[in-house]
């Protein structure tokens, strides 16, 4: 069965909003923003390497697609089985992409994924998993910064208490903390 986990650059405050860029006024805050430290993110390397599968909204997809084909350090991304979670999107063109129509699909295939199933960005598909239960873990990287608006990983539209285990946390010298949660059943 498939693990189900939420990965996110995510502000002090909750934004998850445009990490790279995007619609947000502070779009790119990622590293336009914090000085760059690689130890913050030896984590998505190693999600790339463990994942089986990448899960994501339609926005995200449109916004991933005609980028990372392209980039030579999501080769193992690029490769992978990737699923778009959407009543939209007809016909998707990054390679090995196949559509799912709703959660309960998505539970489906967490019955067939030997490994993770990574969801990149996806607000608002993460908190519609984490309120149908689905979601297993949670990899943040809470940036030292305070957006104050928009799109938040979470918030008051769904009333989805879950407790926590913290499995993995590490602070780095440019202020980003890594913690990963698992979701305790």
């Amino acid at each position: 069965m498939g693990q189900l986990i939420i990965t996110e650059f995510i502000t002090l405050d909750g934004v998850v909003d445009s990490p790279g860029g995007g619609p947000h006024p502070h779009a790119g805050w990622t590293f336009q923003h914090v000085a760059f430290d690689e130890a913050a993110y030896e984590i998505k390397d190693r999600e790339q390497q463990e994942a089986a599968a990448m899960l994501m909204g339609r926005i995200s997809y449109e916004e991933f697609a005609p980028v990372w084909p392209s980039m030579d350090e999501f080769t193992e991304y690029n490769a992978m089985p990737k699923y778009v979670v959407s009543s939209t999107l007809q016909n998707p063109q990054w390679h090995n992409t196949s559509v799912l129509g709703s959660l309960e699909e998505v539970a489906q295939l967490k019955e067939t994924v030997d490994g993770s199933i990574l969801v990149h960005g996806s607000a608002t598909l993460a908190k519609g998993l984490a309120a149908a239960g689905l979601v297993d873990r949670y990899h943040l990287l809470v940036f030292p910064l305070l957006l104050g608006a928009g799109r938040r990983l979470f918030d008051d539209s769904t009333d989805t208490f879950r407790t926590l285990e913290l499995v993995e946390h590490e602070a780095y010298s440019n202020g980003i903390v890594k913690t990963v949660y698992d979701v305790v059943r």
